[in-house]
């Protein structure tokens, strides 16, 4: 009988340990997170978020809006775009590694080639545009897809997925 009682004790152990769900791995750092980016407005203040669309030709905000009159460049990097595009003023810049940021509407005295130096000026808001007046729209890509620009700003905290039930 007691015999009986530990093979029932013990089969009830095995099947707890295999219902318990493994635990949760770490979530790997953002590799983006800790590159050193500074806000391209300051002071900082975000007027309309990042909306990332459900496909690559969804609706969305690949983008934020920050309220500014000056745009300053988030890291080191190379103008690679000056001008207009459907009336409205673009620059963008090239940061290497797969990083390139746009700012819309901006107008600028600097030329495509120019180097730019983290948080130096690189132009001034203008009219026009998407967002609204006294607002830069700041997009980031990131190997051609756009990427929320807080993740190299500090402020997208990684979400952790755990197993339900």
């Amino acid at each position: 009988m007691f015999s009986a009682l530990l093979r029932s004790l013990g089969l009830v152990v095995l099947i707890a340990v295999a219902l318990v769900p493994p635990r949760a791995e770490a979530a790997e750092p953002d590799p983006l997170a800790h590159l050193g980016w500074v806000w391209p407005a300051t002071p900082a203040q975000v007027t309309r978020a990042f909306v990332a669309p459900a496909h690559a030709y969804g609706p969305g905000h690949r983008g934020i809006d920050l309220r500014a009159d000056a745009v300053r460049s988030p890291a080191d990097g190379r103008i690679a775009f000056v001008g207009k595009v459907a009336g409205r003023d673009i620059l963008t810049i090239d940061h290497g590694g797969g990083l390139v940021t746009t700012f819309e509407p901006v107008v600028t005295e600097l030329a495509v080639g120019d180097t730019v130096a983290r948080a130096a000026l690189v132009g001034r808001v203008s009219a026009g545009g998407h967002a609204t007046p006294g607002t830069v729209h700041f997009g980031v890509r990131f190997h051609s897809d756009y990427v929320n620009p807080l993740r190299l700003l500090g402020g997208v905290p990684r979400a952790v997925l755990l197993p339900c039930c």
